[in-house]
């Protein structure tokens, strides 16, 4: 699998509070970056994947609405996310 349950701590301890604080926008937007481009290179190979791209989709949503949440709760953690992650011009 190319998400495990290490993956996921490092993820929350580079971008969260703590490995443990998994419920931190920041932890959970980088997490779902690193899914969606995971699935962004599935589909180039698999054009017809339906199912997937649906998916895709819905994460995509998913992350945006964080991302709305914390941009209008700490507009300077929104800033400093987007810079780490480099998914903003």
């Amino acid at each position: 699998m190319y998400l495990t349950a290490e993956t996921k701590k490092d993820f929350f301890k580079e971008y969260g509070k703590s490995e443990f604080d998994t419920g931190s926008a920041e932890g959970q937007i980088a997490l779902f970056t690193f899914r969606i481009k995971h699935l962004t290179e599935h589909l180039k190979a698999n054009k017809k994947d339906n199912v997937t791209k649906r998916y895709l989709v819905l994460m995509v949503g998913k992350r945006r609405r964080l991302l709305d949440y914390l941009k209008k709760k700490d507009i300077e953690r929104y800033r400093a996310i987007i810079k780490r992650l480099g998914i903003r011009k």
